[in-house]
């Protein structure tokens, strides 16, 4: 039989992608002023349909970076050369305003959620764009707080420019060889030059080797390197604009030089289970001109704007891959035929179940990563109060940590709702789980993330004013409403006291307790967060009030809430004999 003959299957068709989407549309018709949606409701609605159209049609055609470090005469040049598609997919991002919209602030406090809802939109059809793109919004914030005015003004609207042809990216050059996340080992060392007092570019030189470098195409990076004695560890770390290539702007007519012109050498590219589109490298730096940033000996408190920025961007990533799945999934259920073709996956009442699964999941980390944005924003345009301030020193690190350990499991599962045909790389669940993954690792693993939440604890505001956010949210519910959530309502209460207790705690936190917290605090205050939206559904009598009720009842009931809570209370009792027997089944028994 030929391959035309016989059964033919159905292409399903996606749905545009903002208009198709379970939650985003309602979520900001809530969150964002009246005025503000009307104008950017239109242009979302745009963009969803490039998305699954131009969008993809690039994304396509996107292959892998080359590196050639010799020329045919053994010259060395460092040959970095990236797809045109990964350049109009950078371009399109400029255009469309991201990270330009962030720093325009049209919208005020709402910038942030006009901006992070283009990038969850973008995500699944961008090949990891939104790695340089994070960087350079990590960049383009730290100018702003600690640049020199020369910085920000031939700098800083290049970072947030609108125009491809006049944008720079940046990358982030944190991570090498002896510590990983562990800064203090820093080895690449920083040294004044005869220019180093100057107000506007105070010049030093930096000499190291970077282990992971994302944006290795980018124009600058932000870098940290040792400018005291390293008895101090991460104390005497600076921070510091690199430029990739020297002059540092760029010359009209001038062909590109290579990033060698600043002493900036290619070791090799990395070659990763997934984002294998984003050119990432090794780098060596020798003598390398780079300007300080901030006061010196204070990199780390510099570079946490970055930090806080680029976790917030690695959870936009999760829930946009998983707004893809669940979206082909979906469409996959509407034209599958089963059971001798005589009902499509739609109608079976089991294969539904799952997909109900699959969305509870996506709707919980998508209200808990846009209600985390909220509170950047308010914080950039200056109106948030000091508890604000807190509630996002916690979510951003909870909101990274979370959504990288759910969102990766519930795309395993979109894949499993189109049986073999989801196994194929057509269909591009694959790419979104491998380039997803990533998510897990950068920007701190969740076991990093739950020991920066312990140590946010030391402040004791900082979880005073979670669990007063999460009470006022509960005591908003109507009499009506608090008897119909009588039982998710009390089971949520006594987690924030339970959270209280474990991060208030003066003699300091079990080695095996801070990791099953931190998950326990995700599904608090992603819970919170559906109940916010529930009250509002019901206040408003929307149409979506039943379901929106039924969501948050179900994410605390059967979402992992309880199991979680229990697993806090489990780790609490554990001892010195648990980790022992944990290193036994490790490693093997002592000899």
């Amino acid at each position: 039989m030929r391959a035309e003959d016989g059964f033919q299957l159905t292409a399903f068709t996606e749905r545009n992608a903002y208009l198709g989407d379970p939650v985003l549309p309602s979520l900001l018709k809530r969150i964002l002023p009246s005025s503000a949606a009307a104008e950017i409701e239109p242009d979302l609605v745009r963009l969803g349909g490039e998305v699954i159209t131009t969008v993809r049609a690039i994304c396509e055609r996107a292959t892998p970076p080359r590196l050639t470090q010799y020329n045919h005469w053994g010259q060395r040049i460092d040959l970095l050369e990236t797809s045109e598609a990964w350049k109009e997919l950078k371009g399109i991002f400029f255009e469309e305003g991201v990270p330009g919209i962030f720093y325009e602030r049209k919208y005020g406090e709402f910038s942030r959620v006009y901006g992070f809802a283009k990038l969850h939109i973008l995500v699944g059809d961008s090949h990891v764009v939104g790695c340089p793109i994070s960087m350079t919004d990590g960049c383009a914030r730290v100018l702003e707080l600690v640049g020199t005015p020369e910085m920000k003004k031939d700098i800083f609207p290049r970072l947030t420019s609108r125009d491809p042809s006049f944008a720079f990216t940046s990358g982030q050059w944190m991570t090498e060889r002896p510590g990983g996340s562990d800064v203090s080992l820093t080895e690449t060392t920083a040294v004044p030059t005869d220019n180093a007092k100057d107000a506007m570019w105070p010049e030093y030189v930096l000499n190291g080797f970077k282990w992971f470098s994302s944006a290795t195409d980018s124009n600058v990076s932000v870098a940290l390197a040792r400018t005291g004695d390293v008895k101090n560890g991460s104390r005497s770390l600076s921070l510091f604009l690199v430029p990739l290539r020297l002059p540092l702007i760029p010359q009209p007519g001038v062909s590109t030089p290579s990033p060698m012109s600043n002493g900036i050498y290619t070791h090799r590219l990395k070659n990763k289970i997934g984002t294998q589109i984003v050119p990432t490298a090794e780098l060596s730096l020798e003598s390398t001109k780079a300007y300080l940033l901030g006061p010196l000996n204070q990199g780390v408190k510099n570079i946490l704007p970055v930090l806080y920025i680029t976790r917030i961007h690695s959870a936009i990533s999760g829930t946009g891959h998983l707004r893809k799945c669940l979206e082909i999934a979906v469409a996959y259920s509407k034209v599958r035929l089963v059971s001798n073709g005589t009902q499509l996956l739609k109608d079976n009442a089991l294969h539904v179940a799952q997909l109900a699964s699959i969305s509870l999941v996506y709707r919980a980390l998508t209200h808990l990563v846009f209600g985390t944005i909220l509170f950047m924003g308010r914080v950039e345009a200056k109106v948030a109060t000091r508890d604000d301030e807190l509630m996002l020193r916690i979510l951003t690190a909870v909101v990274k940590a979370f959504t990288a350990e759910k969102a990766a499991s519930a795309m395993e599962e979109a894949m499993t709702t189109l049986g073999g045909m989801g196994y194929m790389e057509e269909v591009g669940i694959g790419r979104s789980i491998r380039d997803a993954l990533v998510e897990k690792i950068w920007e701190g693993t969740t076991s990093v993330l739950a020991l920066d939440l312990v140590r946010s604890a030391k402040d004791p505001a900082t979880f005073a004013a979670f669990t007063s956010w999460g009470n006022k949210i509960i005591d908003s519910c109507s009499p009506e409403l608090e008897r119909e959530l009588e039982v998710p309502l009390g089971e949520l209460k006594a987690a924030f006291q339970q959270i209280q207790e474990v991060y208030s705690k003066s003699t300091g936190i079990s080695p095996l307790v801070p990791r099953p917290a931190l998950l326990l605090v995700g599904y608090a205050a992603s819970a919170t967060m559906l109940l916010e939206h529930a009250v509002w559904s019901d206040s408003t009598k929307t149409a979506e009030r039943g379901a929106d009720v039924e969501v948050f009842t179900r994410w605390v009931s059967e979402g992992g809430l309880r199991q979680s809570s229990k697993e806090v209370q489990t780790a609490l009792g554990l001892g010195k004999e648990r980790i022992t027997m944990n290193s036994t089944l490790a490693y093997g028994p002592k000899l």
